[in-house]
């Protein structure tokens, strides 16, 4: 079977560079304990080949793209069985990620937020996630409060994991190159997370950040009883708040409807 060509529909960019996948599959080591271990988008294969020689009791792939299951199939036999060709968004995972499982890959950009609020939704089957990401992207999802990339997939996200960026990936590690730099993003989940209303706790967030200019005091009057309205956090903007900002006011927002 020839080469696979990335496909554009599929957000493709292969990964060429064995030293990226070594640092990778390090970290990988350094983070996994006993849980499955499950690759999003493993393309022809290039993060696949260094994970089977570690993890291959242990390891599925997910992957859409029906040409990428068959080059895998030939040219990796151990990965009969071990292959599930469907979309990673549209898959039930349930059974999959039973009784938990660490996600790896070098995601497919255009699907990568969806990605993260996928492994948000099945957090306690989740400890660890390592992917690679835009660059801009991962930056966003590891950023702190008070800083312009800040917003709400940082704040969901770092509600149940600590995010951490651990290097850059320059654009000739990937077939094509994409036009932008990549990252390789961290994600450990947090042993105790902060409680909180999740559903409530995701209104009040996004409510706080599509009118991210504003005091929240206009940007959660839809959300907010008024007569909290005027308190001092609601003088602020969604940006200056952090996450245990965030947990607080929906605490306090839910208290008191």
């Amino acid at each position: 079977m020839q080469r696979v060509q990335p496909n554009k529909n599929y957000g493709q960019h292969f990964l060429k560079d064995k030293t990226v996948v070594q640092r990778t599959v390090e970290i990988i080591k350094s983070l996994h304990h006993a849980e499955k271990l499950i690759e999003i988008g493993p393309g022809t294969g290039a993060l696949t080949s260094a994970l089977i020689p570690e993890f291959i009791d242990i390891l599925n792939c997910i992957e859409v793209d029906e040409r990428c299951v068959e080059y895998l199939h030939i040219h990796f036999t151990e990965l009969q069985n071990k292959i599930i060709h469907k979309d990673f968004l549209k898959v039930p995972l349930e059974e999959i990620l039973f009784p938990s499982a660490t996600i790896v890959g070098n995601f497919p950009y255009n699907i990568s937020s969806q990605i993260i609020f996928k492994i948000l939704e099945y957090r306690e089957k989740i400890p660890n996630m390592i992917g690679m990401f835009q660059k801009e992207v991962a930056v966003r999802i590891a950023a702190p409060h008070s800083n312009k990339e800040y917003g709400i997939l940082s704040v969901l996200t770092q509600l149940y994991y600590d995010a951490k960026i651990a290097f850059d990936i320059p654009p000739g590690a990937f077939n094509p190159p994409p036009k932008v730099m990549s990252s390789v993003l961290i994600l450990t989940r947090k042993e105790n997370p902060l409680q909180v209303n999740y559903p409530l706790f995701v209104k009040v967030v996004k409510a706080g950040f599509n009118q991210r200019r504003k005091m929240l005091r206009n940007a959660l009057s839809q959300v907010a009883p008024p007569e909290i309205l005027k308190e001092d956090i609601f003088q602020k903007r969604a940006e200056q708040l952090s996450v245990e900002d965030f947990v607080e006011l929906t605490n306090r927002i839910e208290n008191l409807q």
